[in-house]
């Protein structure tokens, strides 16, 4: 099985200017070639058939994605509209700024089939390619955010990958993020 970077998850994860909420001590070459040389601590099925996530120890100084929300942080949390790429509309996103959490223990690899990047634009010569990765403490998966969840559900011309909303899912992910946020240095 081989693994490609793709340019998306390339300008989220390794951006030009690096900060503190990316990958860290890796370059993107050297993080793919760990993908493709180390076999993963599991692997569990995605949102969606063409969609798998590999869960890898952390190997680099890659802080948490998310912090959770408390009485002691909450005044730190900030919002805007932003956009993940020039292509897609802006969307609410929410954020702590002044919080540093703890290196991650897990690399959670978000991975699309060959046949659905094909599918949104994006084909690639590989098996599978890297749509995102999550760093938690526990070797599992977080909650994809509601919006990402509409997004997918309005389709691959908003940036989606046409998969159906999953209310039940979608709920879930209400919980997680209400209680958690991102956090930018």
């Amino acid at each position: 099985m081989s693994i490609f970077l793709t340019p998306f998850a390339r300008t989220r994860l390794f951006p030009r200017q690096p900060r503190g909420n990316t990958i860290q001590d890796c370059t993107p070459g050297q993080f793919e070639r760990h993908l493709n040389e180390h076999a993963p601590l599991a692997v569990v099925d995605g949102y969606a058939p063409f969609c798998k996530l590999h869960v890898h120890r952390n190997w680099t100084s890659t802080r948490c994605l998310t912090v959770p929300v408390d009485d002691t942080n909450r005044h730190l949390l900030r919002s805007a509209y932003e956009a993940r790429s020039r292509e897609e509309l802006p969307v609410l996103v929410r954020w702590f700024e002044g919080v540093q959490p703890p290196v991650a223990a897990y690399l959670v690899v978000i991975l699309y089939s060959r046949e659905q990047l094909a599918k949104e634009g994006a084909p690639i010569d590989a098996d599978w390619g890297v749509v995102g990765c999550l760093y938690t403490m526990q070797p599992e998966e977080i909650p994809m955010a509601p919006v990402t969840m509409m997004r997918n559900a309005l389709g691959v011309e908003e940036g989606g990958s046409g998969v159906p909303l999953d209310r039940q899912a979608y709920r879930r992910s209400v919980e997680f993020w209400e209680s958690n946020a991102n956090w930018r240095p």
